[in-house]
């Protein structure tokens, strides 16, 4: 490499490293004079980096965003972390997948052969949770909108489709009026945190449930979650403690298995040691015919703590599977049947 072009890049790897570089100190770093790093700087400029100069007694120079994307510059750890972010992209939910094998295949083809080869060996394979209907992807261009409230500070209107339903159906949305205050990631799918105007309280809304208006409405003075962490409050949503209605059934119960058998098969739950060999265990879930099965996963003895509706499902389960099993058959037609 000329010994120009490997200045160029050291001095372009020096000022991304830091927010602003003396024109002496760069020098020095650089064993150059400061008219050499001046035309170094230019050159710079010409091949689309933005890069601007401060005065003072300790003037030089600062990197900033530009307006459109020069070529990058990544270090060995850096292009490892790219590669395996744009492959793992399509199971974060933001829809984007397509566009990262895209940016991957542009990424990889100004690799070094040596970066590339370790990019190549590392072979991941994003695969989404199974068992459950496929989660649907939020639009890029909605996350972009919303980010884009939330940093201005602006009243968000946006039609907002109910529970249960998707883009397809025929159920008109709701206009709902939020002050945004956070985008979030849980469990594969995007959320929006914000202040509901009209219902005076914390809300959280599926993005990909969101179709924003424009234009946004007035800035207001942000307010502080409950707690002061985002990332609390949004697992207790989901969670169901000191949320109310985010779990609609939420039961207790005691397993005849010890906490650390059981916690580690628990997301969204509380598991206390509760003796040797059993724990309690309070979980929430959408019905409660849901909550008795996910509990019964567990294939041990089952004390129902409460609620009364728990322990009619259990019942009905029970029921339901002695059906399934052939059971109920039999008793029905009774011991002289064919």
């Amino acid at each position: 490499m000329p010994k120009t072009s490997a200045r160029l890049l050291a001095l372009l790897s020096l000022l991304q490293a830091r927010r602003d570089w003396p024109g002496q100190l760069l020098a020095e770093r650089l064993e150059v004079s400061p008219r050499t790093v001046r035309r170094d700087v230019d050159r710079l400029r010409e091949l689309g980096y933005p890069i601007a100069a401060f005065k003072g007694p300790d003037g030089g120079y600062r990197l900033d965003a530009g307006a459109r994307l020069p070529p990058l510059l990544f270090d060995d750890e850096q292009a490892v972390a790219l590669a395996v972010a744009l492959r793992t992209a399509t199971a974060t939910g933001a829809g984007i997948g397509e566009a990262a094998a895209r940016a991957l295949t542009t990424v990889r083809q100004v690799m070094p052969a040596r970066l590339r080869h370790r990019v190549d060996a590392l072979n991941v394979t994003a695969v989404e949770r199974t068992g459950g209907p496929p989660r649907p992807q939020a639009d890029p261009r909605v996350l972009l909108a919303l980010s884009d409230a939330v940093r201005a500070q602006e009243v968000l209107r946006f039609g907002y489709l109910p529970a249960y339903t998707t883009a397809t159906d025929d159920v008109p949305p709701v206009v709902r009026r939020v002050e945004p205050h956070r985008l979030v990631t849980w469990g594969g799918r995007w959320y929006l945190v914000a202040w509901d105007l009209d219902r005076a309280d914390w809300r959280t809304f599926r993005a990909d449930r969101i179709a924003p208006r424009t234009p946004t409405g007035p800035r207001f003075t942000a307010r502080e979650v409950p707690g002061g962490d985002v990332a609390a409050f949004v697992a207790a949503r989901f969670q169901g403690f000191d949320a109310p209605g985010a779990w609609p059934c939420r039961g207790e119960v005691i397993l005849d298995a010890p906490a650390s058998a059981v916690a580690g098969h628990v997301r969204d739950g509380i598991v206390e040691g509760h003796g040797p060999d059993r724990c309690r265990v309070v979980l929430g879930a959408w019905s409660w015919a849901g909550l008795a099965a996910d509990l019964g996963r567990f294939d041990v003895d089952i004390e129902v703590v409460g609620p009364d509706e728990l322990r009619d499902a259990f019942a009905d389960l029970a029921r339901r599977f002695a059906v399934a099993a052939g059971r109920g058959h039999r008793d029905s037609t009774g011991p002289d049947a064919p």
